[in-house]
């Protein structure tokens, strides 16, 4: 009998915890399945959306849904998650638009912080300003200059700012056409008159002729090898003249994950500084998903430079991309869900 009531006892303490609770907090809200509304080009779909990834991410249950954009935005839908790489005034007005009115949505990324990235003037900035050093290395940036227009004037605009040849020329602004990830290598002063400005002249740095590509997917990092510009000797440089145009290389090249390099020109960066330089530059750009090109300066240990941002990069080259994205959209909504589920429900003036 005794039993009885205890069991009672505790059945019915149980009941008032819930009720109090319930009272307190708003029901926790089921996880649901994540429907991600995507805005690309038709060669990003291509490269992005595989069927490896589509088929993971319905058994995590995320759903892709292309987005019309004939229609209007808000009439589609409903979306936790829009995923875009689109370019043009009129789209990010859109978007803005788009984020004013369902602020329960996450936009990957905002249109203004993607900007940013979009010009070379401005690019670098944060990692300047950022000056990151600790007992893992140094990440800076080359020093650069921008030339906006008058091709013969190039010559003396570089001798006053003390930039030393050679000089790595590229398009100021990243529109997403191959154009403007071509690269230009200029051997000597006369040469650079040749060039087509707008555009960003920066100082070349040896660096064994490999890159590490950092790709940033929320807090997740991921590097890969790749090989790039070999470097240029002082006997090349005296040797040489004109300027040499290049493809988008770190593209265009081979991954140099698999080969045979000089420890000190293939070891990785050290993760440590990695995660803190990825974790600053999430917070001060605004953006998720971009990627970093990274050299270290040959004959050095932890001497590094970021050379270029990308804004949602491949991410098909990227190993494992498939599971590190998913996850990562999961983590998106579920961060969500969490805060609405923790948030109190004002009580009712009486």
């Amino acid at each position: 009998m005794r039993l009885k009531e205890e069991t009672e006892f505790f059945e019915e303490e149980e009941e008032r915890e819930q009720s109090m609770v319930a009272h307190k907090f708003s029901p926790q809200p089921m996880m649901k399945g994540v429907v991600v509304g995507y805005a690309l080009t038709s060669k990003k779909i291509k490269s992005f959306l595989q069927p490896k990834l589509e088929g993971l991410a319905r058994n995590k249950g995320i759903l892709f849904v292309a987005i019309d954009q004939h229609r209007p935005l808000s009439d589609q839908g409903p979306f936790d998650i829009v995923l875009h790489k689109l370019s043009g005034k009129e789209w990010r007005q859109i978007l803005e638009d788009y984020r004013q009115t369902h602020p329960e949505v996450t936009v990957l990324d905002p249109p203004d912080a993607i900007q940013q990235v979009h010009n070379r003037q401005f690019m670098l900035q944060e990692v300047a300003d950022l000056n990151l050093s600790d007992a893992y290395g140094t990440v800076g940036v080359p020093r650069q200059l921008v030339i906006k227009k008058d091709p013969a004037s190039i010559p003396d605009a570089v001798n006053k700012a003390g930039l030393r040849l050679p000089l790595v020329s590229k398009p100021l602004v990243v529109d997403g056409s191959a154009k403007s990830h071509e690269l230009s290598l200029a051997y000597d002063q006369y040469s650079l008159q040749i060039l087509e400005p707008p555009l960003v002249l920066q100082e070349f740095v040896n660096h064994g002729g490999v890159l590490f590509k950092v790709y940033v997917v929320g807090e997740a990092i991921k590097v890969v090898r790749r090989f790039s510009l070999p470097d240029v000797s002082k006997r090349e440089l005296s040797t040489n003249a004109g300027v040499f145009r290049f493809p988008r290389v770190s593209c265009a090249a081979a991954s140099a994950d698999d080969a045979d390099l000089d420890p000190g020109i293939g070891e990785l960066p050290p993760r440590p500084l990695l995660e803190r330089l990825a974790k600053e530059l999430r917070r001060r750009l605004g953006l998720r998903l971009f990627n970093l090109d990274i050299i270290r300066e040959h004959g050095t240990r932890g001497r590094f430079y970021v050379i270029d941002i990308n804004y949602f990069p491949g991410y098909g080259k990227m190993p494992e991309y498939e599971h590190i994205f998913t996850d990562f959209l999961l983590s998106l909504v579920q961060s969500r869900y969490k805060k609405r589920a923790s948030k109190p429900v004002e009580e009712p003036v009486r």
